[in-house]
């Protein structure tokens, strides 16, 4: 790595500030390899993907449905946020209606696998097709326009719950498909797949997971949830590591998006080569 450095600046990398990115990025804020990387974090998952389509950063913790919507760019193997079954922060609510019985849905605009997902649900499972409708994630707003709401990521968790009825995408996920479910990984643009693979997010993924006490104490305060149920959401609904039922249900996902023309069509996951490999 020191050589890397000497001759190069280390590669740009965007990725959410949202509590379940914070163990796959401690290492490069407070940890070993925070000179590994240029960090920039933004609040919303869909600006990531817009910072490495538009050559903004070399590498991103990007939604998993821009992998087919972004060209010429690689995926960094095993590491993910994902979860096997309740994922907590990914969410549909409703006042109190069934999902059959929704006609349209506010689509939070920081997120972009969630809103592919419910689309696949559906259309796939539920056999119905609402009206889709772009919205800031302000819950009021949203339901006060639409049937149904989607949210991501901390304000997921956080909102006020009596009198609306809450579903679970992951939950939903596991119930209709029997699998996990991937929701981002990190990629790289394919021109600067060399530097990126010189980066060790593996290891970047067990320092921040052994460091999930000071995380949650980071969090706490600013999510207002106590920090027993923050750690149990990283370490227990979070998935942090792409194995063979996650691969499995990521699969299922990108066959199901092109099925139902959310992409437009399917090419293999190519993976960099590097420590993470």
């Amino acid at each position: 790595m020191k050589e890397r450095e000497r001759l190069s600046p280390p590669p740009r990398v965007a990725a959410s500030s949202y509590l379940n990115t914070a163990p796959l990025i401690w290492s490069f804020i407070k940890g070993r390899l925070r000179k590994d990387v240029q960090l920039l974090t933004d609040r919303a998952p869909a600006r990531c993907a817009e910072m490495l389509a538009r050559g903004l950063v070399e590498a991103a913790l990007v939604p998993v449905i821009d992998y087919h919507r972004i060209p010429e760019i690689v995926v960094v193997p095993d590491v993910c946020v994902g979860a096997r079954s309740r994922v907590l922060s990914v969410v549909i609510v409703t006042r109190g209606l069934e999902l059959k019985d929704v006609r349209s849905v506010a689509l939070d605009t920081s997120s972009r696998t969630s809103a592919a997902l419910i689309e696949i649900i559906f259309r796939e499972f539920l056999g119905t097709l609402p009206e889709w409708r772009p919205a800031a994630p302000d819950l009021k707003l949203m339901l006060d326009e639409s049937d149904a709401a989607l949210l991501i990521g901390d304000p997921a968790m956080v909102f006020p719950r009596e009198g609306l009825r809450v579903y679970d995408l992951a939950s939903l996920w596991r119930e209709y498909t029997g699998l996990g479910f991937v929701f981002a990984m990190w990629m790289a643009r394919e021109s600067a797949a060399d530097r990126v693979a010189a980066v060790d997010f593996r290891g970047a993924r067990g320092e921040g997971l052994r460091h999930v006490d000071e995380i949650v104490a980071d969090y706490e305060a600013t999510l207002g949830l106590p920090p027993e149920e923050l750690r149990a959401y990283l370490l227990d609904n979070i998935s942090f590591e792409l194995d063979a039922e996650m691969r499995q249900g990521l699969n299922l996902f990108y066959e199901l998006a092109r099925k139902h023309k959310v992409i437009s069509d399917l090419r293999p996951l190519r993976m960099i080569d590097g420590p993470s490999a």
